[in-house]
């Protein structure tokens, strides 16, 4: 825009000069003092050639790729059938999920049922163990009740076999006084150790008379011992004879 500008100006100026010189000599007009003969410059005038501007052009829009429906309807088939597929993957998981749930479920009962099952055998079992210990341990204490009933009476036989023996050895070293009378009766305490010695006599009760109650207390002196008391059992001795309480009467002597 610039060198077009200048170019104007200089083309002006030249044709401004050419004029004047026309004038000039078709007026004749002269100066007054001084003739100035002056040298035109020649401008060289030459045509600038525009570069022509430059249209934008707009852009052209891109062209819409062609759409081929057909692709599209395969594709949206693809999607549903794989939104398919995967809502029935989906589905099957959650029921073999369920099934699996269900299975523990089931198999948690029957191990529970089983444990009722076992564990109310083992009741029973108890049970009958109990019962079958209840009736042996009453069978057992029946059998030894009738034995220490047996015992307890055997004892007694043999016990009563041994206080006639030592009621004929007393009643054998007895005197009875002149002063005995019906009624009178003196209990004496005799004291034995296992050999059958006599380690004591004391009354218990007096006859009130003091010849009858000394002659009780002679008459177990006089015996000493009971030697067969000797063979007698330990328990049965310890349990009968340790002591042995007698009643002396005129009629009659007592163990």
């Amino acid at each position: 825009m610039g060198s077009f500008l200048s170019y104007s100006v200089a083309v002006l100026v030249s044709l401004a000069l050419h004029l004047g010189l026309v004038a000039v000599l078709f007026v004749g007009w002269e100066p007054e003092t001084t003739r100035v003969m002056m040298q035109p410059q020649f401008i060289e005038a030459k045509l600038v050639e525009l570069a022509p501007k430059k249209v934008v052009q707009p852009k052209a829009k891109p062209k819409k790729p062609k759409v081929d429906l057909a692709k599209q309807k395969r594709e949206a088939k693809k999607r549903q059938d794989k939104q398919r597929r995967d809502k029935l993957a989906a589905q099957k998981k959650a029921e073999d999920k369920k099934r699996e749930q269900e299975r523990i479920a089931a198999l948690s009962e029957k191990k529970r049922l089983e444990e009722l099952r076992l564990a109310e055998e083992q009741r029973l079992r108890d049970e009958q163990e109990a019962e079958r210990q209840r009736i042996e341990t009453e069978f057992a204490e029946a059998v030894a009740a009738e034995q220490a009933e047996i015992n307890a009476q055997e004892d007694e036989r043999v016990a009563n076999s041994y206080r006639q023996l030592i009621q004929q050895r007393l009643s054998e070293n007895w005197s009875r006084p002149p002063s005995a009378r019906l009624g009178m009766e003196t209990l004496i305490r005799i004291r034995l150790v296992p050999t059958g010695r006599i380690v004591g006599v004391t009354i218990l009760t007096s006859s009130g008379d003091t010849a009858f109650d000394r002659s009780v207390e002679q008459a177990a002196l006089k015996v000493e011992q009971f030697v067969e008391l000797q063979g007698m059992e330990p328990d049965l001795f310890e349990r009968k004879f340790r002591q042995v309480d007698v009643a002396f009467s005129p009629e009659d002597l007592r163990l």
